[in-house]
């Protein structure tokens, strides 16, 4: 018979080894601990809370709770002891500590959220505050907020308490019209008027809110309040309340002695002691208020890497990071037309791919980032891709474009007019010539609403054709042409002028495409153009877009036939200047793209960087 090898002394070249590792382990570990709980084994320590004792072991304390294991493990005098009191919390709230302890389960509600929170401060016990912080955010309401708020403050929850300032901001109307606003302490106000958070009413109403917070005070505390007012009259933006609002709010504001003072103060604070005519509105005049909002370039759509995409993103004017912002509820399409109103993005029409053919839809949405939500608006009557899309006036003006057509996609003439009031499309009279591919630009002034349209493509021809729609007298009429022919570029508006950027034209030889490398300003008053710069790298299908008299080209390739690109680039022209600047770039490679401004929150959940 013979011998079986010894696995012991097996060879070390022959040895090897595995990990086991069993999910149910720690639970059974904490079930067990719980087990001898209950059956009141090996406790070696007793907790005095109030006048209720607690048993434990203070093994499972120390592992949990930072409190006590520097009590049980530094050389203190509990760490000899047998019998501990624990001071400043409530036997209720260190029940439910306990039993979160062995248990790892934490039942909270409204009636001991507080007492827990108390509890889980004084041990230290990470976890069981986040979690209270969770439940607190989740139930903020105008009935507690105020409540909540004196939680946050007084245990330095800096999370929550943005959270609860933040609730207040978004319900600043049905916050102040409730009996908690006046709970609010002269501290807690001007807080709120600091925290820099959007809010839902004008800052007219807020100066109002304001004043009948001073004036509702009690009597014994009015006078205190109203010689702390200035702190909080500091943090008004009067320059964003119209000269009517604010003669009415001051002109109700001189009932007694004490709203007198007030009065006084807040000419002081406007400057304009007796002349309300240097008080000026610099707010955007379809914002409701700028409280928490910022204004921000956005990259609407386009193409990457990955393909065609709907994602827009954002970047604020004077920060260099792209963050995510929301996406197109739509499948993913180009060539769509978009524009903003009352500080809303509009997204209408364009095309998509099914089955390696081209669709063109008619359906439009609209984004709110106050709400962060999508809405969908009444489609457009002709179905059309590859067209402008222009606010003039209050409405949104279709141009001409592709359509669908029994012959396949065509050159349309047909423009249609949206009032986003009524929600309806209306047609408008026809281009003079077929266009798409165009660009367009709104200039108004109290008389004159004027939609300029240039360039495009008519069939095979790039055309340099420039015309005006009069939307008050609805007629068009031709304009002195471009200097050059161009398709795929953009109009931006400065005053009086109107800048032509980007796009391509025709190589009168080849007939191949090549790209145009000026910029060149139209003068609405002398219908006379110009060439004022030339662009460093012009670029085929940039974003382009205008800010504070400047305009950014973003993304975009170089050369048509090798498909090079540096589509990551942003260069930036200064009207004023008449400099160029290189910007950072963006965090992605994109072409195709529209770019637009909107106002977004400074301060939102899903603030996520993109990048490479």
């Amino acid at each position: 018979m013979t011998k079986s090898r010894d696995f012991i002394n097996l060879d070390k070249a022959e040895y090897t080894s595995c990990v086991f590792e069993h999910p149910s382990h720690q639970s059974s570990i904490l079930a067990g601990l719980q087990s001898l709980r209950e059956r009141k084994l090996l406790f070696d320590i007793t907790l005095t809370v109030g006048t209720e004792q607690f048993r434990a072991h203070k093994a499972v304390l120390a592992a949990c709770s930072d409190y006590f294991r520097a009590m049980f493990t530094e050389p203190m005098l509990e760490s000899r002891q047998n019998e501990v009191t624990l001071n400043g919390l409530t036997s209720k709230g260190f029940k439910i500590i306990l039993d979160y302890a062995y248990t790892a389960r934490l039942v909270l509600d409204q009636f001991n959220v507080q007492d827990v929170l108390s509890a889980a401060t004084h041990v230290q016990i990470q976890s069981v505050v986040y979690a209270c912080c969770t439940f607190l955010q989740n139930h903020i309401e105008i009935e507690n907020c105020v409540d909540i708020a004196n939680i946050a403050e007084n245990y330095c929850l800096s999370h929550l308490k943005d959270r609860t300032y933040m609730f207040m901001s978004a319900h600043l109307i049905e916050f102040s019209n409730s009996h908690e606003f006046y709970r609010l302490s002269l501290h807690q106000l001007k807080t709120l008027l600091t925290c820099d958070y959007p809010v839902n009413c004008s800052e007219g109403d807020i100066l109002q809110i304001v004043l009948n917070w001073f004036t509702n005070a009690e009597s014994t505390e009015r006078k205190l309040h109203i010689e702390s007012a200035s702190q909080v009259l500091e943090q008004i933006h009067y320059g964003e309340i119209p000269r009517w609002k604010l003669k009415a709010i001051l002109d109700s504001s001189t009932q007694n002695h004490y709203d007198y003072e007030l009065h006084k103060l807040i000419l002081t604070k406007c400057k304009c002691r007796h002349n309300l005519k240097n008080i000026t509105m610099h707010s955007n005049e379809f914002l409701l208020n700028s409280r928490g909002m910022e204004l921000a370039i956005l990259k609407i759509g386009g193409f990457g890497v990955g393909g065609m995409t709907n994602e827009i993103t954002y970047c604020m004017a004077n920060k260099s990071k792209w963050r995510h912002l929301t996406s197109i509820p739509h499948v993913e399409q180009c060539n769509f037309g978009a524009s903003v109103f009352a500080n809303e993005l509009y997204v209408i029409g364009g095309c998509f791919n099914e089955s390696l053919q081209e669709n063109i839809h008619p359906f439009g949405f609209k984004y709110n980032p106050w709400y962060n939500k999508w809405s969908t608006i009444a489609p457009m009557k002709t179905e059309r891709c590859r067209f402008s899309l222009t606010l003039v006036n209050g409405h949104f003006y279709a141009i001409g474009g592709s359509v669908e057509t029994e012959n396949g996609n065509e050159v349309t003439t047909a423009c249609e007019r949206y009032d986003p009031a009524s929600d309806t499309w209306e047609s408008i009279p026809a281009l003079l010539e077929y266009r798409t591919q165009h660009a367009a630009a709104a200039c108004e002034n109290k008389q004159d609403k004027w939609l300029f349209v240039s360039g495009g493509i008519d069939k095979d021809t790039v055309l340099s054709s420039f015309c005006c729609y009069d939307t008050v007298f609805d007629y068009w009429w031709p304009r002195r042409p471009m200097l050059r022919p161009r398709a795929d570029h953009v109009m931006i508006i400065v005053g009086y002028k109107i800048y032509v950027c980007g796009g391509w034209t025709e190589d009168p030889e080849t007939r191949l495409r090549m790209l145009v490398d000026t910029i060149d300003v139209y003068d609405v008053l002398q219908n006379t153009w110009r060439v004022i710069t030339q662009v460093p790298t012009p670029r085929y299908h940039a974003g382009i877009v205008g800010l504070n008299e400047k305009i950014y080209f973003i993304g975009g390739f170089h050369n048509d036939a090798t498909f090079d690109r540096d589509t990551a680039a942003i260069e930036c022209y200064d009207i004023a200047t008449n400099l160029w600047s290189t910007e950072e770039k963006y965090p992605q490679v994109i072409w195709e793209h529209c770019c637009a401004t909107l106002y977004v929150p400074k301060y939102r959940d899903d603030m996520e960087v993109i990048h490479l």
